[in-house]
C-alpha cells in the first residue's frame, strides 16, 4: 500500500513538472453542447491518474466497510445463539451438582435458541420433577408437544426420558398414562431390543392395571440382564396377585385354579408368584387350596425367606399348618426360624397361649433371632391378653432400637 502510494506521487510529480522541461506540452480539445474545452496532454493525464487514484480509495474504503459491516452483523446475528449454548452447557452443570431450581431457569431459557431444544426442555422438565414442580413440568412436556424431531435426530433416550417423566409426574393422572402410551406404542418394535422401554411398558402396564398382559411381559425381563432381579421379583409379586385377583373377580374360583394350572413349575415356585396367589386365596377364604399349596413346602426344609413370606398372610385356619410346624419343633426345639413361624401363625389362629409360648422361647434364644416383625406381632399376643404394660415395653423397644 505504501509503495503504491509513493508511485502515485511520483506520477504527479512527474507530470506536474514535465509540461515546465517541455516546450511544447500538446493539446487536446473537446468540444460539448457548443463549449469547447482545451487540456495540455499532460494536464489530461493528471485528471486521469487523480480519477484513477480516487477510485482506487474509494473501492478500498468500499471493501473495508463492507468487511466491517459483515462482522459486526454477524456478531448481533448469533449473539442470541452463542448466550443459549452458554445457558445451555451452565444448565447441564447445574444439573449435574443436583443444583435443580438453577438448571431449570437456565434449560427452559435457553431451549428454543440453543439447537438442542428436545434436550433443554428434558432436562428442564426433570428439574422441575426433582423439586416436586408439577406444572413445570407439566408445561415443559406440553412444550415437547410441538415439537416434531423425528426419532433419528433426537434418540431412543429423549423418547425413554419423557416417558419416564410422564409416568413419575402423577401415576394417577389419566392424561400422562394416555401420552405415556401413545408413545410407547408408536416406538413399540424397539421394546424387544430395549430393556429400558419394555421396563416402561411393565410399569405402565401395572399403572393401567393391566396385569395380564404385564405377566406376558416378565418373560421377556427376565431374559434382559439389563434388567434387576429385585425389579423383577416385585414386578411379579404386584402383577401376579392384580392378574390372580382380576380373575377371581371378574370370573370365578375355577377360572382362578385354571389359570395356576396353566402356569409353568418353574414360575409357580416362585415365591414371589406362589405368596401372590396364596394371598388372593386367603382373602377370598379358600382355606382348602391354600393349605394344600402351603403344606407341600412346609414339610420339606423350607427357606428362611418362605417362612418370612409365611408370616404376612392373613391366614384364619391355619392348623394343619401348626400341626407341620410342631412336627420341626420336636426335631429341632431351638430353632429361631420355626418358633418364629409357629408364633405367627397361632397368633392368626387365635391360639395365644401357644403364640405366648413360641415367642418366649423365641426371645431367649441366645443371640438376637428374632425381628421387629415378632416383636410387634408378640406385642400383639400380649395385649389380646391383657398384658399392656409388657406389650408397650415390647413396642418401645422397637421404636428405640
Amino acid at each position: 500500500m505504501i509503495r503504491l502510494i509513493l508511485v502515485c506521487i511520483l506520477f504527479f510529480v512527474v507530470v506536474y513538472f514535465t509540461p515546465m522541461l517541455i516546450g511544447e506540452p500538446g493539446y487536446i480539445s473537446i468540444s460539448k453542447g457548443g463549449m469547447i474545452y482545451e487540456l495540455t496532454v499532460y494536464t489530461a493525464l493528471f485528471w486521469i491518474g487523480v480519477c484513477f487514484a480516487v477510485m482506487f480509495l474509494f473501492v478500498k474504503i468500499l471493501r473495508g466497510s463492507l468487511k466491517i459491516s459483515f462482522s459486526t452483523w454477524n456478531k448481533l446475528i448469533f449473539a442470541s445463539r452463542r448466550k443459549a449454548l452458554k445457558e445451555f452447557n451452565q444448565g447441564i452443570t447445574a444439573y449435574a451438582l443436583e443444583d435443580y431450581q438453577q438448571a431449570e431457569q437456565l434449560l427452559a431459557n435457553c431451549a428454543e435458541k440453543s439447537q438442542f431444544e428436545q434436550t433443554a426442555y428434558l432436562l428442564a422438565a426433570s428439574a422441575a420433577q426433582k423439586q416436586n414442580l408439577a406444572s413445570n413440568t407439566k408445561h415443559y412436556l406440553t412444550a415437547l408437544e410441538n415439537n416434531q424431531q423425528t426419532l433419528k435426530a433426537t434418540g431412543l433416550e429423549g423418547i425413554l426420558i419423557k416417558i419416564k417423566l410422564l409416568l413419575e409426574q402423577d401415576s394417577f393422572n389419566k392424561e400422562n398414562l394416555k401420552q405415556a402410551r401413545t408413545l410407547i406404542d408408536e416406538h413399540h418394535k424397539h421394546i424387544g431390543h430395549d430393556a429400558r422401554l419394555l421396563s416402561l411398558e411393565i410399569d405402565l402396564c401395572i399403572m393401567e392395571q393391566r396385569f395380564e398382559n404385564t405377566v406376558e411381559y416378565l418373560t421377556s425381563a427376565r431374559k434382559q440382564k439389563n434388567i434387576n432381579d429385585n425389579v423383577i421379583q416385585q414386578w411379579e409379586k404386584v402383577a401376579f396377585y392384580g392378574a390372580f385377583n382380576n380373575i377371581i373377580q371378574q370370573k370365578d374360583n375355577n377360572a382362578l385354579t385354571n389359570y395356576w394350572q396353566k402356569l409353568t413349575k418353574k414360575v409357580k415356585q416362585r415365591e414371589e408368584v406362589l405368596f401372590a396367589y396364596c394371598l388372593v386365596l386367603t382373602e377370598n377364604k379358600l382355606i382348602e387350596p391354600l393349605n394344600k399349596i402351603l403344606l407341600t413346602p412346609l414339610k420339606k426344609a423350607a427357606s428362611q425367606v418362605f417362612l418370612q413370606n409365611l408370616r404376612t398372610l392373613p391366614l384364619q385356619k391355619p392348623d394343619e399348618l401348626i400341626i407341620i410346624v410342631q412336627k420341626h419343633l420336636h426335631s429341632d426345639p431351638h430353632s429361631a426360624k420355626w418358633l418364629s413361624c409357629l408364633g405367627h401363625l397361632a397368633l392368626n389362629g387365635g391360639q395365644l397361649q401357644m403364640a405366648d409360648k413360641a415367642f418366649h422361647s423365641l426371645m431367649n434364644i441366645e443371640g438376637k433371632q428374632y425381628d421387629d416383625v415378632d416383636l410387634k406381632a408378640f406385642a400383639s399376643v400380649l395385649e389380646q391378653q391383657g398384658e399392656y404394660q409388657k406389650a408397650n415395653q415390647l413396642l418401645r423397644k422397637i421404636v428405640l432400637q
